[in-house]
């Protein structure tokens, strides 16, 4: 998301209106209507850019591990990973097209990119932030069939299906993202103040009415976070049920007279790929909920809140995308063994794509 970046009363000041000193400087100093700058020292400025440029290499390079893991081996190839490989390519977009000019912006305080830019920029922001979240919510509709009906799950969850649910989880949060920022209908009732004291040369933010903030945040996070959790919740309490039945005995023996011991064991190995990818829900719920609820308040509040605080939260956010890779190298031994054949080359000898990484 695109954050304010100079105090919202003061960056709308013309150039020729203060005199030029060394307190006071511009993104541009000889442009009508710069945007102040923020000049913080190099003690402060490379110490980011080096976080921040980690941050960006290990998010695309764990992102494209997850990617080249799912694409090359066929025992992979299965419906939740599928969704996991299109949120791969989410983070993956999300740590190349937008992370280095969000870390400009941050440590320069000013955009020095353009104005149309600046719309496409925030427009896939938004964009790839909401297809997370529809992502995170079609996995839990799907580890709810694998674990809730086991039975009906392959016809419920095929790959029609699936990719049905992936197209929606890019197109609509496209065409949302890229129709509010460049219809500007999050200024909407609010052009003048807009126009007038909060918009600038140099700076690249948007700027949200209280209704607009309320129904962008209810699309984008809470209406699909309370959905992910409802759906988790029922997932944890019928796995609990299922977990306390095959301690009896005679459960025990029925199951494995109807389905064989094979069928329990891919009913274990599911509800531990529930709990997996319930912690990146969770996980994500952890790293974006204290920038959307800043950003739903803020306008409440008069936009009185820190702009530095707003673009820490980002990059809080940012960090999900950085986090979803070690999340699944600790849980999943198949993404280990899979990154240790990539990291030698392995993946290059021939029919190295059906090696088993896991028992069936």
């Amino acid at each position: 998301m695109i954050i304010k970046e100079t105090s919202r009363r003061e960056s709308k000041m013309k150039s020729d209106d203060l005199k030029f000193s060394e307190s006071v400087q511009f993104c541009y100093e000889f442009i009508n209507g710069s945007c102040l700058k923020i000049n913080w020292p190099t003690s402060i400025r490379i110490p980011m850019y080096i976080f921040m440029t980690c941050i960006i290499l290990m998010t695309v390079a764990g992102n494209l591990v997850v990617i080249i893991s799912i694409s090359h081996f066929k025992q992979l190839h299965n419906p939740t990973n599928y969704l996991i490989l299109s949120m791969a390519t989410i983070d993956l977009l999300l740590g190349s097209l937008v992370m280095p000019y969000s870390m400009v912006r941050s440590v320069e305080h000013c955009w020095y990119f353009g104005k149309l830019f600046c719309k496409v920029h925030t427009s896939i922001d938004i964009m790839l932030s909401t297809a997370s979240i529809f992502h995170l919510s079609f996995i839990s509709i799907d580890r709810y069939y694998a674990v809730c009906d086991p039975l009906r799950y392959k016809t419920k969850m095929n790959k029609c299906i699936i990719f049905s649910m992936i197209l929606v989880s890019w197109i609509i949060p496209a065409i949302f993202a890229f129709i509010m920022v460049f219809l500007e209908l999050n200024i909407k009732g609010a052009e003048e103040h807009f126009h007038n004291y909060i918009d600038c040369v140099g700076g690249c933010y948007i700027f949200f009415t209280k209704t607009a903030v309320v129904v962008s945040s209810m699309i984008s996070f809470y209406i699909p976070g309370f959905v992910m959790l409802c759906i988790y919740w029922k997932i944890y309490l019928i796995a609990r049920r299922q977990a306390r039945s095959i301690k009896d005995v005679t459960s025990q023996f029925q199951c494995q007279s109807r389905f064989g011991g094979k069928h329990q064991i891919s009913r274990s190995r599911e509800r531990k790929a529930a709990k997996t990818l319930g912690i990146v829900m969770g996980v994500f719920l952890i790293c974006w909920s204290p920038f959307f609820i800043c950003i739903v308040t803020d306008p409440f509040l008069s936009y009185t809140l820190p702009p530095i605080l707003i673009d820490a939260l980002v990059w809080f956010g940012y960090l999900n995308s950085t986090f979803n890779p070690l999340v699944y190298a600790f849980f999943y031994m198949w993404f280990r063994k899979a990154l240790k054949m990539i990291m030698v080359g392995k993946v290059f000898y021939p029919d190295s794509s059906r090696t088993r990484l896991f028992s069936e």
